[in-house]
């Protein structure tokens, strides 16, 4: 005999999630007005600008004064821009601009915010791979190496050099002296870190690899366009790379890898022995009652199931997701040969921990 569960609700608790919700609906669509301005460069222009009528803003953008002053109300009743009705003027305070202006590097949220369309366009294929299994394949996201690059860019042209590379003791002094070292960097997209080091350590030769015949193209018209003679760049699937280098670089890659257990193992094979693997990746734990008070968890867990696990399944891959964590990535580490690993963080950069590892055991 069936048994009926009564479920009675808490009207209070009732209440206060229907606000939650209410929110949520409200601040997903703010994200997209905040896409909107990041991509029209209207928050880098007020920041910029006095107190400015809708007409002064839209002219000092040079942008549409109808759109303008629409969007100027979604950002205002959003609490992300201040008016003064007594003389219709808009105004960006410096505490917003700090987090939505491109002038403030890794801080500029706004940036991100251009995921939130991307995704929406996967969102049938996503929601028939419920049902169905598999996964989208990579060919569904036309912006996504072009934002990845945009996004990664922030953190690289701060840190990468200064800060990331330093992560590994003496190896900015390796890189700058006598013959340099030979580097690989694996899943390098549009290749702007390679070119970056390249630039900064022209005593050291780099070489970038990626299975994307569109960024490789990228990554070798920056290095012309810098004059780099030290920086290569090959399509390459990161489980097959080959050869011997002093430092292999992974950043933000092997978490979206079909075969991430066979490239890490390919990275291993081409360290020399007394090289070095640095791998940037999620600063998430494989633990989901540890992601709880994680600040950005649900982008990272959103991002996961709209791409990473996803375009992983669609190759019949791995599928390990945004949230793979650091105990999966060191247990995965070890696996492959790497019997020294320390775990480290960069200041500023709120999504990644920086794995260094040596082989042995």
């Amino acid at each position: 005999m069936a048994h009926t569960i009564e479920r009675t609700a808490d009207p209070v608790r009732q209440e206060e999630f229907a606000g939650r919700m209410l929110q949520v609906l409200n601040d997903a669509c703010l994200g997209y007005l905040c896409s909107i301005g990041h991509r029209t460069r209207l928050f880098d222009v007020m920041a910029q600008l006095p107190p400015s009528t809708s007409e002064e803003i839209a002219g000092a953008a040079g942008l549409n004064e109808r759109y303008v002053r629409e969007w100027l109300g979604g950002v205002t009743v959003g609490g992300i821009v201040a008016y003064d009705p007594a003389d219709g003027t808009y105004r960006l305070p410096p505490e917003h601009a700090a987090s939505v202006c491109r002038a403030n590097g890794p801080d500029n949220l706004a940036s991100f915010l251009q995921d939130l369309a991307l995704i929406g366009l996967v969102e049938d294929e996503v929601v028939a791979a419920f049902r169905d299994g598999g996964g989208v394949p990579y060919s569904s996201y036309p912006k996504f190496q072009e934002l990845q690059a945009e996004e990664t860019a922030r953190v690289y042209d701060t840190a990468l050099v200064d800060a990331i590379i330093p992560l590994v003791p003496g190896l900015p002094e390796r890189l700058d002296s006598g013959d340099g070292l030979d580097v690989l960097d694996v899943g390098t997209g549009q290749g702007h870190a390679v070119n970056l080091l390249a630039r900064a350590f022209p005593a050291s030769r780099f070489t970038g690899v990626d299975l994307s015949e569109g960024g490789i193209a990228a990554a070798r018209a920056e290095a012309e366009a810098l004059g780099l003679r030290n920086a290569h760049f090959d399509l390459v699937d990161a489980a097959a790379v080959a050869g011997q280098y002093d430092l292999v670089t992974a950043f933000d890659v092997i978490h979206d890898l079909a075969r991430p257990a066979e490239a890490l193992a390919a990275v291993a094979g081409a360290l020399r022995d007394d090289g070095v693997f640095l791998m940037g990746d999620i600063a998430a734990s494989s633990k989901l009652e540890e992601n709880l008070d994680l600040p950005l968890a649900p982008t990272l867990y959103t991002f996961s199931v709209f791409y990473c696990m996803t375009t992983s399944l669609s190759e019949g891959g791995a599928g390990l997701g945004t949230v793979w964590g650091r105990q999966t990535a060191l247990r995965m580490l070890k696996e492959a040969g790497f019997g020294e690993v320390a775990v480290r963080e960069v200041e500023g950069d709120i999504l990644n921990v920086y794995y260094v590892a040596r082989k042995g055991s």
